[in-house]
């Protein structure tokens, strides 16, 4: 009769030392959250600047790109990381794409199933929207009687 209680009393011990441990990552986690969540509020002034005045300086976007790739990890990150890769694709695709590269290598999961059409992988959105926007550019200059 003892033994038919032991795996109850097991799996409750089980449960609180789960609560315990999610109790101890959430109290590292938010601090974290919250270092990354500054970060990106710090570099978005600068992104949103290099953007709309059309930055050529290779050396501060790949810098920014640099910590950018720190802070992509979450959501307001990846935006930004996004936004200045789609920007620096026109200006250095082989340099945008090792950054992709490096995001994929330090944030996507080794469990994740690899699709070339998802949208969340930064690779793919990046070049399928530059293709998009190459192939536009291509048919005015057709229409206005340049060559392809």
């Amino acid at each position: 009769m003892n033994d038919q209680h032991l795996p109850k009393e097991a799996a409750s011990i089980e449960a609180h030392n789960y609560q315990d441990l999610l109790r101890d990552l959430s109290a590292i986690i938010v601090p974290l959250q919250t270092l990354h969540q500054q970060a990106v509020a710090i570099h978005a002034p600068s992104v949103q600047e290099m953007v709309r005045n059309g930055s050529r300086d290779k050396q501060l976007i790949e810098h920014t790109l640099d910590q950018l790739l720190d802070h992509a990890c979450i959501p307001d990150g990846l935006v930004l990381f996004k936004t200045l890769c789609r920007y620096y694709w026109q200006i250095d695709p082989q340099a945008t794409a090792s950054y992709v590269y490096a995001y994929r290598e330090l944030w996507d999961s080794d469990d994740e199933v690899e699709s070339s059409e998802s949208s969340d992988d930064p690779a793919v959105e990046v070049a399928n929207e530059n293709n998009a926007a190459n192939r536009s550019h291509a048919k005015t200059r057709r229409r206005k009687g340049g060559e392809e």
